[in-house]
């Protein structure tokens, strides 16, 4: 089974691959999808087009997906909402199927606390997939998504 892990922005959303071999997971890979330029609906294209490359390229059976956190700015919240809404739209156009997990969830999954740190995800990532350097943060956002579904959902 081959999960992609989503962590959506409006600017940079990370994306992680993992594979579940006989209950272990296996790291495959990871990235970002950077949308720098442009107004918000190009940089929206450009991530819809970044999402359908990602899922071209892996070939995942389930596509797991954080859902936004809501902070102080509401424009920001917004902005996480769109990335994230074209996120699901690449995925329900390729036809994968997809699951939504709260931050405070994959944190709990990963790190064993809901409050963790950016450099305390990144920390158990790179120890649960035996990497030989922690990630990029936004990567190690979306590997963390795919270690909770598949941790959740006992692939």
């Amino acid at each position: 089974m081959r999960v992609l892990g989503i962590d959506p922005g409006s600017r940079i959303t990370g994306y992680g691959v993992v594979d579940v071999i006989d209950g272990r997971i296996r790291y495959v890979a990871s990235g970002c999808i950077r949308t720098m330029t442009g107004s918000i609906a190009e940089r929206l294209q450009e991530l819809y087009q970044g999402v359908q490359s990602t899922l071209a390229a892996y070939s995942p059976q389930q596509v797991a997906v954080e859902q936004i956190f809501i902070a102080r700015n509401p424009a920001s919240a917004l902005k996480l909402g769109q990335a994230r809404g074209v996120a699901l739209a690449a995925c329900m156009s390729e036809g994968v199927q997809f699951h939504d997990y709260a931050p405070r969830q994959v944190k709990l999954a990963v790190v064993g606390t809901g409050k963790a740190s950016k450099q305390q995800v990144q920390y158990m990532v790179q120890a649960l997939l035996k990497l030989p350097g922690a990630p990029q943060a936004d990567a190690a956002d979306a590997l963390a998504v795919a270690i909770c579904h598949v941790n959740t959902r006992r692939l």
